[in-house]
């Protein structure tokens, strides 16, 4: 196999083979992860050949375009944007690995709550001997539990179109407009035409 040396790439990490079109590149396995190398590999099914192996701890990947042998710039265009590739998908696989618990944790929690109310079985595995929560707005109260207590104040009130309350002797009871009780003056001034000009009750017929 014939080796060219691509230009700004040192030989020893890649190289191109005139004769086959393909160019071949080593990649560092304690860097680089086999996840993040399939990753790769993936992405550039639709435009090449992928062939994978190992050389020398590293992993060794060849590319061979699907249209036919391609020149050295197209080769090297080619093992740049894998190289690029390769570094995102490595750090992609990092950032799952840090993350993992949370990212459990979320699946879990969703899968949970698409599985629907618990069984019989879960009900008496809980426990309801932890103190309640507080909820001033009563959502956690059923619809006869909210909606009872205010039915039977309203049963109790009287309706809007009843009379005023009345004294012991029937009459309705006054209730001023300010709020307070009249004074003795105004009584007798309200109580005086009433009764005829000498307050006798038998001089204003």
């Amino acid at each position: 196999m014939e080796r060219t040396k691509l230009p700004g790439i040192p030989e020893t990490l890649a190289w191109a083979d005139p004769s086959s079109g393909e160019v071949s590149f080593l990649a560092d396995s304690t860097v680089y992860p086999l996840d993040a190398v399939y990753a790769t590999a993936y992405v550039f099914l639709d435009r090449c050949w992928v062939l994978l192996g190992r050389h020398d701890g590293h992993w060794r990947v060849v590319l061979a375009p699907k249209k036919g042998p391609a020149d050295d710039e197209t080769l090297r265009a080619m093992l740049g944007e894998f190289a690029n590739e390769l570094l995102s998908s490595a750090w992609r696989h990092e950032i799952t690995r840090q993350n993992r618990a949370t990212i459990e944790a979320v699946v879990m929690h969703a899968l949970g709550g698409a599985m629907g109310p618990p069984g019989l079985d879960e009900l008496e595995e809980f426990d309801f001997s932890s103190e309640p929560f507080e909820d001033p707005l009563g959502i956690a109260q059923s619809w006869e539990e909210k909606y009872r207590k205010r039915t039977a104040e309203a049963a109790n009130e009287p309706p809007s179109g009843s009379s005023a309350p009345r004294d012991a002797e029937g009459a309705a009871a006054a209730t001023p407009a300010n709020g307070r009780e009249p004074s003795a003056a105004e009584a007798d001034a309200v109580a005086g035409p009433a009764q005829g000009g000498d307050g006798d009750p038998e001089s204003a017929r």
